[in-house]
């Protein structure tokens, strides 16, 4: 066996036994090398060897820490953390004997003569028929979005693209809650702009985090989850959206609004308080299912256009047998019968959630089907979220939401609906007793 291996292979027994705690920095690579009378370059393969056992992480800047004390020796942390996990991760809920309320549905456009219509293309507008049938889909009681004003795109994140590539030019500036959706960070990297956080507390951003951003350097648009926020699951009250369309409507700021996750929910979108400047986002991947799924956006008087321009020019079209299809289930009722069963089933997890968790910090809502866990101390996240892996659980590091690099939160989002509940339970319990074990 190599040096470098037989060094690491220590390291890891350190860990194993506990004499390098969860969150202690490693020396500098320079400082190990000269400690142990290696060459400089027998260290750093014994660093990268640890990073690959999955026993270390490295941050730029700040070093090498010990992600998590396992039990056993570290080859055993290995071989657990690569075991199948309960997934905390991904989060598309499904209702029981979803597949047979949804292939009824199908069935028609498998037709041959049905089916050559289907697999043709669709422009953003989509058809008349679909227009009709999501403007419904989407409608609240006190707003109702007019068919004109809807596109079509193949999901909802490629609706979030082609709205914000509509609305800002690389180099722009786009105001962000201080945690938000991984994915736009993502969007916003690959279009060239510049993601501006703001400041938010327990009812969500602050209208007055928009002026102080647009003092600094002009806003070219807002993207905001007012409504059951990932990672948060806040929900801004009524006030608070109208103190934000006050000062959008004052700086003339458009906005990008989420409603991914609306459908558990009964609340008015912002639109509704400022809606010459709002383009709703919506999809089918949470109510339905994500393998055959359409996005949604909803724009103001004026925006159709460009909008769609921006949903061609991406490559974002949606596709005619996945409109087809939402516009059966729409109509037959089978969209709310899964939504009324998935609210029944957030509800029941969130239960889960509070009676395994209690006593932790884990801010969520009651019809929400994700949970932000506050870590107690001295855990960070990602040694927590190695030391969840090594038991087979997977969840999401705070920093992957977090804007702002340098302000990352000691947290995790756990996404309750991928999970069968069960496992879901015995998951959670798990980490409750993995959790106080640092003290």
């Amino acid at each position: 066996m190599s040096d470098f291996r037989r060094i690491a292979d220590r390291i890891a027994d350190d860990i194993a036994a506990g004499r390098l705690k969860p969150g202690q920095r490693l020396p500098p690579q320079r400082a190990f090398a000269r400690r142990r009378g290696i060459a400089g370059s027998t260290a750093g393969r014994v660093y990268a060897e640890l990073v690959r056992r999955g026993l270390v992480v490295g941050e730029v800047g700040r070093g090498t820490f010990v992600r998590a004390a396992p039990e056993g020796s570290g080859r055993a942390l290995v071989e657990a953390a690569t075991a199948v996990p309960v997934n905390l991760e991904l989060n598309y809920p499904s209702a029981p004997g979803e597949p047979e309320l949804l292939a009824p549905g199908l069935a028609p456009l498998l037709r041959p003569d049905v089916l050559a219509d289907a697999l043709r293309p669709v422009p953003a507008t989509g058809t008349p028929e679909a227009r009709r049938a999501v403007a419904g889909l989407l409608a609240t009681r006190g707003w109702r979005p007019d068919p004109d004003r809807l596109l079509f795109t193949g999901n909802a994140r490629q609706a979030v693209a082609a709205t914000l590539a509509s609305l800002v030019r690389p180099g722009g500036r786009v105001g962000v809650e201080a945690l938000t959706y991984p994915v736009v960070k993502e969007i916003a990297a690959r279009l060239g702009i510049t993601l501006v956080p703001l400041a938010t507390d327990e009812e969500g951003p602050l209208a007055e985090s928009v002026a102080a951003a647009h003092r600094t350097a002009p806003l070219a648009a807002l993207y905001l989850q007012p409504t059951l926020h990932n990672p948060t699951s806040v929900t801004t009250p009524p006030e608070r959206r109208r103190g934000l369309a006050r000062a959008v409507l004052d700086l003339n700021i458009p906005v990008v609004e989420d409603r991914i996750w609306s459908f558990l929910t009964d609340d008015d979108p912002l639109a509704v308080h400022a809606p010459g400047l709002v383009h709703v986002v919506d999809g089918l991947s949470k109510r339905v299912a994500p393998g055959l799924t359409v996005g949604f956006v909803v724009v103001p008087e004026g925006r159709a256009e460009a909008v769609a321009g921006a949903v061609r020019s991406g490559g974002w079209s949606a596709g005619r047998f996945a409109v087809q299809a939402a516009v059966r289930w729409i109509g037959e009722g089978v969209v709310e019968r899964l939504v009324e069963e998935k609210r029944a089933d957030a509800a029941g997890r969130q239960r889960v959630v509070a009676e395994e968790l209690r006593g932790f910090a884990v801010r969520s809502d009651p019809r929400a089907y994700f949970a932000w866990w506050e870590l107690p101390a001295p855990w960070r996240a990602d040694t927590f979220t190695a030391a969840a892996a090594a038991h087979g659980i997977a969840v999401t590091p705070g920093p992957a939401f977090a804007v702002d690099p340098n302000r990352t939160p000691d947290a995790v989002r756990l996404g309750l609906a991928s999970a069968p509940e069960p496992d879901l339970r015995g998951a959670l319990r798990t980490l409750a007793g993995v959790a106080p074990r640092v003290l």
